[in-house]
């Protein structure tokens, strides 16, 4: 059943999708998908290799390594920046093993643009952490993927943005509830600036801490509204994971 809402001047439509809640919302007049997950209850998991090490790369590889299994995607977007053999720039974790360390110290482009930070996937819980406190507080995460900017640090916007930027691009992001409940994914359908992409997971989606996940090469998988964007091979994705019809 589809619904429209009105919330802190964003104008949603939503349809529940089983496995993840997904919503067309449209906030300050930019355009945004959103896919909304109860951690406690939902297999939310990063991949990056198959089995026998080949990257993955597209959400429709992903699929196939999970058929076997009788899984399948409902939800999934890209995870973080990669090098050019998409290998991930920061931090990396799948399945309890690391990958890639922590980046602490600044460095070029978005993902140094200080303070980035980490999204940890523990049982039971999701959680974006400021990258100085996850390496204090050191979480077991079963899955973990580094990235930057931070769009929102404690309730606050990222000190760097700029209200008056006019560096626009398709964007992705994954902001947490303060309990780690709710992990909430979001694109953007039309061009914005980290401020306003910011001001989303901040004034809209409610989450105290937000991370940038990327943006340019942004794309997303639903399987509910049929939506698999296409493209050249990503790095680390975040999917929810569902059982696989039998008949």
């Amino acid at each position: 059943m589809i619904r429209g809402l009105t919330i802190s001047g964003a104008v949603l439509w939503a349809a529940q999708a089983g496995a993840v809640t997904c919503e067309k919302l449209t906030h300050e007049d930019k355009r945004y998908t959103i896919c909304e997950v109860d951690t406690a209850s939902e297999d939310l998991r990063l991949f990056l290799n198959d089995e026998n090490g080949d990257l993955l790369g597209h959400f429709s590889s992903v699929n196939e390594a999970l058929a076997p299994d009788g899984k399948r995607l409902a939800f999934a977007m890209n995870a973080g920046m990669y090098h050019d053999d998409r290998s991930p720039v920061g931090h990396y974790v799948e399945n309890s093993q690391e990958q890639m360390r922590v980046i602490a110290n600044p460095g070029p482009g978005n993902f140094g643009l200080l303070p980035n930070g980490v999204f940890c996937i523990r049982e039971g819980r999701a959680d974006v952490y400021e990258t100085l406190e996850f390496v204090d507080q050191a979480p077991d995460c079963r899955f973990a993927t580094q990235s930057g900017p931070m769009l929102v640090i404690d309730g606050a916007l990222h000190p760097r943005f700029l209200p008056d930027s006019t560096s626009r691009y398709i964007r992705n992001g994954v902001g947490t509830s303060a309990d780690g409940a709710r992990a909430v994914f979001a694109i953007s359908d039309d061009y914005v600036t980290f401020h306003e992409f910011g001001r989303l997971f901040r004034d809209v989606l409610a989450t105290p801490n937000a991370l940038f996940l990327d943006g340019n090469i942004s794309r997303m998988y639903e399987r509910a509204s049929n939506r698999s964007d296409i493209g050249f091979s990503l790095g680390p994705i975040v999917g929810v994971v569902e059982d696989a019809p039998t008949n």
